[in-house]
């Protein structure tokens, strides 16, 4: 079998996990860095998927069959990309990483360890997770990233309070016997210890350690008012590393299309792949939103769509979107389709719910096609641009856009506020002064 990184054998599990999988923002950003650190590898076309089947709990094994691969290889592309970790445990580091003692690639790393999710975990911290289960409905992917967040918070801790051998590795400290006594000593000044150690030792970016700053914060604040353990919260002072604000990438108007131009007729799918770009630009569905779209949650001009953590989401469709999605069932009705993917909007060769990869490649093609950067855009990309024409030349208010992004917090809407290059050329041309 000759090694297929471009077109793995992937079963309808597979495609399934691959296509619905959800990453977090410090995880979306360790995957950037590695597509960018890796990008003139071989293997470069499968990174992601690999990404997300080792996030995912897949074995080396696994992974060496489905891209036709021997055992050995796969280990070694694994431990290049910094997946040699314990599986379960779903994370990676990062290749720019400082290597440090808790770090370093190599028998340490190959060793058994209790994965995350059999550690026998602190009372308190189990309360904490159920409560976030039980009463605030939280996704599993967010109740696994708080976990993952105060295992290694305690972790720390327990090295920091030197209560652990000095030469123990951070992943094998236990942390079962951490009690209210032991959370009542801790300070302020701890807590910046560790976000100092997330920094300096783990080369954790800016957004990764706000991340677990917002779940210390969500968890001592849980113990002192809901559990009554603590009398003081000891994150009621703690600040949130500064995050410097981006602009979104988009494409303008003109680009946007130019790209659905692009769109070639003679493509065996190009009614598929014209209304797969059309959704991403009219509606600003996330990737794995639309690969996840089925056609029993379309009723006229309306969609319904589970979104980020597992909430339910209408989507109104405008009349390119109903036509784009009219002319291409005539299409799909012709298709062969496995039974159990009858409901599935966009199918892939396979016969079968497309996967997010397809549609990346779908997307990267016609951006070229369409003379654009395809290092540059992306699906997500397209994303921005349909939040970003719509503020723009729709005239759409900023609690709408919310809505319609599917945003939690009206501050991730607020990116797209922001004073494009043609108003600032203008305001400076208005000076009276711009003729003299």
């Amino acid at each position: 079998m000759s090694i297929q990184y471009d077109n793995p054998i992937l079963s309808e599990d597979d495609e399934k996990i691959i296509s619905t999988a959800e990453l977090s923002l410090e995880e979306k950003f360790d995957l950037d860095e590695l597509k960018t650190t890796f990008k003139k590898r071989a293997y470069y076309p499968a990174i992601e998927q690999m990404f997300i089947m080792h996030k995912n709990g897949y074995p080396a094994s696994r992974i060496a069959e489905i891209y036709g691969m021997s055992l050995r290889r796969t280990q070694e592309i694994l431990k290049d990309l910094g997946l040699s970790r314990t599986v379960s445990e779903g994370r990676i580091i990062s290749p720019n990483v400082k290597r440090g003692s808790g770090d370093a690639l190599g028998a340490a790393d190959l060793k058994r360890r209790t994965p995350l999710d059999e550690l026998e975990l602190p009372q308190s911290l189990d309360d904490f997770l159920n409560y976030l289960s039980v009463i605030k409905a939280k996704s599993p992917n967010t109740i696994n990233g708080y976990r993952s967040d105060l295992i290694l918070f305690f972790r720390f801790m327990k090295k920091h309070k030197k209560l652990c051998p000095g030469n123990e590795d951070i992943s094998d400290i236990e942390i079962k016997d951490i009690d209210s006594n032991f959370l009542k000593k801790i300070r302020l000044m701890d807590l910046y210890a560790f976000l100092a150690f997330l920094e300096n030792e783990r080369s954790n970016s800016s957004y990764a350690r706000a991340r677990k700053v917002a779940s210390l914060k969500s968890f001592f604040k849980f113990l002192h008012t809901k559990a009554k353990i603590l009398d003081d919260n000891p994150t009621a002072d703690l600040e949130s590393p500064k995050i410097n604000k981006r602009h979104p990438v988009y494409l303008t108007l003109d680009e946007s299309k130019e790209l659905l131009k692009s769109v070639d007729a003679d493509n065996k799918h190009h009614l598929r792949d014209y209304c797969i770009i059309t959704l991403f630009l009219n509606c600003g569905l996330r990737l794995s939103e639309l690969c996840s779209i089925n056609i029993s949650r379309i009723k006229g001009d309306t969609l319904v769509i589970i979104g980020k953590g597992n909430k339910e989401r209408t989507v109104y469709l405008n009349k390119a979107c109903i036509s784009a999605i009219s002319e291409y069932m005539a299409e799909r009705d012709q298709m062969s389709i496995l039974p159990s993917q009858s409901d599935a909007l966009f199918i892939s060769e396979r016969k079968a719910r497309i996967n997010m990869r397809t549609v990346e490649k779908i997307v990267k093609k016609y951006i070229g096609d369409a003379g654009l950067d395809k290092g540059k855009y992306s699906p997500h990309k397209l994303r921005h641009t349909a939040a970003t024409l719509m503020y723009k030349h729709g005239n759409v208010d900023i609690r709408s856009l919310q809505l319609i992004l599917g945003h939690e917090n009206i501050n991730t809407t607020q990116i797209y506020t922001h004073v494009d290059d043609e108003k600032l050329r203008s305001a400076v041309s208005s000076n009276p002064l711009s003729e003299e």
